[in-house]
């Protein structure tokens, strides 16, 4: 089985040589391949990429505009050839190492959707207490409204067959990914599973990009995915049929 990366970038010039030898390097027991999406980045982030020297197979990509995180993703699964597909973001605020474990239940055939939870109790990390909160409130709505338990449901770290997510139909432009996808793998019936991973979040001065008016946003992102669009908006028709047994009796 291959993975597929999909990295979204955008302005990471400052760190960027560092992460991509980091990310290159990573061996998954299984051959792997990085989709690198640069979202029309105004620094070098593109030039770095471009003359990196990777050593695994790969694909750079730029959208033609700024068009968002969520756009980005999109543009990534689209053109990913892995058999599992994972998010991961361009920084260090996430543990790249953290994703072996979450792919690995994957590559034993015991999940088919892998969430990486920031809030697990088995590490300890410090959160900086507004984005804690808020977190912490996206995810309870989430679960009211999905019918999961999940602890972290604005993680990045997402695995997922490649199979799930490339049949999914997916719209939001920018950070309403998490919310939309978490709505609509609850309505399939999959095995999805939360292990806890490391987080060392960074300030804005070091290039954080959610701001306040994301976690307003995600509160109607969460609603609406959940309760107001239609259950024909949420699948591709060539979304296998052993994952939509029991999708009819959400609604």
């Amino acid at each position: 089985m291959k993975i597929s990366l999909i990295i979204p970038i955008y302005n990471e010039q400052s760190h960027l040589q560092n992460f991509l030898t980091m990310i290159d390097a990573m061996d998954f027991g299984a051959p792997k391949e990085l989709v690198l999406v640069d979202d029309c980045s105004k620094d070098r982030s593109y030039e770095i990429l471009k003359s990196f020297p990777f050593r695994s197979e790969h694909q750079v990509l730029r959208n033609p505009a700024n068009a968002g995180k969520g756009a980005s993703l999109h543009r990534g699964i689209d053109a990913a050839t892995g058999d599992i597909v994972a998010i991961q973001d361009a920084d260090f605020e996430y543990d790249p190492t953290d994703l072996k474990a979450l792919v690995e239940r994957l590559l034993l055939n015991q999940a088919d959707v892998v969430f990486g939870s920031r809030f697990k109790k088995n590490t300890t990390i410090v959160h900086r207490t507004f984005h804690y909160l808020i977190n912490r409130v996206l995810t309870l709505l989430s679960n009211m409204l999905s019918g999961l338990y999940l602890t972290d449901m604005e993680t990045c770290y997402k695995v997922f067959r490649s199979e799930i997510i490339k049949n999914i139909h997916l719209s939001s432009a920018r950070f309403g990914f998490e919310p939309e996808v978490t709505a609509k793998v609850a309505r399939l019936k999959i095995r999805i599973e939360e292990l806890p991973i490391k987080y060392f979040p960074r300030t804005y001065l070091e290039g954080k990009k959610i701001t306040w008016k994301d976690g307003v946003s995600a509160v109607w992102q969460i609603i609406y995915f959940n309760l107001f669009v239609s259950k024909d908006q949420f699948f591709k028709k060539t979304m296998p049929s052993k994952y939509r047994i029991g999708f009819q009796a959400w609604f």
